[in-house]
């Protein structure tokens, strides 16, 4: 479902023209929003298995999504947050979930809905737990 949902997002940049920016950082740019993040804080959102964060990061604060500065209180630790630019993207995206939203209607009922989030979750937690603990027998 994950790569089905990148898929989306890069589907909806190309068809806006949008090519300083792959379909993983526009996903870590929506999913920073209104925060001030460091990388860390960004990586342990654990959203981005499979990519490298702070090359993304370096790409997005390149092409002028992100702002990065250092942070007042650990020097070492650098922080970012959207730029205008990025703000600008992130409403793209909000306007493209809004659309999926409203087309989920024909799909599955708030019922549905709600009742697969919620073996989702009970399914996140057991692999967690998994890694916490083990095979239980």
């Amino acid at each position: 479902m994950h790569r089905q949902f990148l898929e989306l997002v890069k589907s909806e940049l190309d068809r806006l023209g949008i090519e300083d920016i792959n379909n993983v950082q526009a996903f870590i740019l929506f999913n920073i929003g209104s925060d001030d993040l460091t990388v860390g804080e960004l990586t342990n959102r654990g959203y981005y298995l499979g990519s490298n964060v702070s090359y993304n990061v370096r790409k997005m604060v390149e092409n002028g999504y992100l702002m990065q500065e250092r942070s007042t209180h650990d020097r070492r630790s650098i922080r970012v947050k959207l730029s205008a630019k990025g703000l600008e993207l992130c409403q793209v995206m909000d306007r493209m979930f809004d659309r999926q939203i409203s087309a989920l209607g024909e799909v599955a009922t708030d019922a549905e809905l709600t009742s697969a989030a919620n073996t989702f979750r009970r399914l996140e937690r057991f692999w967690i737990g998994m890694l916490d603990y083990g095979l239980r027998t």
